[in-house]
């Protein structure tokens, strides 16, 4: 099925409050912004966020959060993420990825395992990266990519990123396809216009998926095809039953629960003491397992809120 189809005949129902976290499996050729707007048609969400970009290139897990959700997405963005990566050897880009002009081509020298990982080894762990020039990165608060279209001289500073997996599953000719576990901040682009540089032959990214973002390590992800097919036939309540609750997002946070006193007083905007050992970011729930907020709690076992929610019953 193809998503164009409800685009010719716009749903005239009013947006409504959702709440909750959607695992999106964004198509390529889609800004995650794009996505997201697309998604929110579907469900009718009066508000809703992502955590996280991802090129219109790539594919894969993109969390969306609506609602009440969208209080948390910001302590979504640094979390850990997987993806493959299909990287063409012997051809550079403007943009380091299938989507920019060729610079240069070169000869592929002959791949050997050793050679590849020699050329990998000083990619992983805690590195310094030079993202790409077009990228969301702001100077001056204008994107890199949109002064770099308008042919100015423009350079990303150099920045540290994580790196924690980076391993080649499959050499067919000239293109490797990649296995990168990473953290908040890595361009994938940049690993891979890297390697090119080591191996003396250039390299851009032809491909991109995102498999997994933390805490969602084995999500069921929906496509927009399904989400579109799954309201023609079965109505919204079907799309909302697909949501996950806010608390989702947060499982990786130490919990604190409190008593429905306790919860009056945390709602009252009041502190709560005897909340036990110091933790600078935890999840509060009511003695239902209804979330609450995100709090922090001092080295006094006192409670505070730092992000009040207001869920629905």
């Amino acid at each position: 099925m193809c998503f164009t189809s409800m685009s010719k005949k716009r749903d005239t129902t009013p947006w409504r409050d959702v709440h909750g976290i959607l695992l999106l499996d964004k198509p390529r050729g889609l800004s995650s912004n794009q996505a997201l707007q697309k998604a929110r048609r579907l469900f009718l969400a009066a508000k809703g966020g992502h955590t996280g970009s991802l090129d219109p290139l790539a594919t894969g897990l993109l969390p969306l959060c609506f609602g009440e959700a969208t209080k948390i997405a910001g302590y979504l963005l640094g979390a850990a993420k997987a993806y493959m990566a299909e990287v063409q050897l012997g051809v550079t880009t403007t943009t380091a990825d299938a989507e920019g002009d060729i610079l240069e081509r070169r000869a592929v020298p002959p791949l050997t395992p050793a050679l590849v990982e020699a050329a990998l080894a000083p990619l992983r762990g805690r590195i310094v990266q030079v993202p790409p020039v077009y990228s969301a990165i702001k100077l001056g608060g204008v994107p890199l990519y949109k002064r770099a279209r308008d042919g100015e001289d423009v350079a990303a500073a150099p920045r540290e990123v994580d790196v924690h997996r980076l391993e080649p599953l499959r050499h067919e000719g000239d293109t490797l396809l990649l296995a990168v576990e990473c953290g908040s901040g890595t361009y994938v682009r940049s690993l891979a216009r890297d390697l090119g540089a080591a191996l003396g032959c250039g390299a851009h990214l032809t491909a991109l998926r995102r498999t997994w973002v933390d805490p969602f390590r084995e999500p069921r992800m929906h496509t927009l095809d399904e989400l579109e097919a799954l309201l023609l036939s079965q109505g919204r309540e079907a799309l909302d039953a697909l949501l996950l609750e806010t608390d989702a997002g947060l499982s990786a946070l130490p919990l604190r629960q409190v008593d429905a006193v306790q919860a009056q007083r945390l709602l009252q905007g009041q502190p709560v003491r005897d909340l036990g050992e110091a933790v600078a970011l935890c999840r509060v729930q009511d003695a239902a397992g209804r979330l609450l907020a995100l709090g922090e709690v001092d080295a006094v076992g006192v409670l505070r809120v730092r992000r009040g929610l207001n869920l629905p019953e």
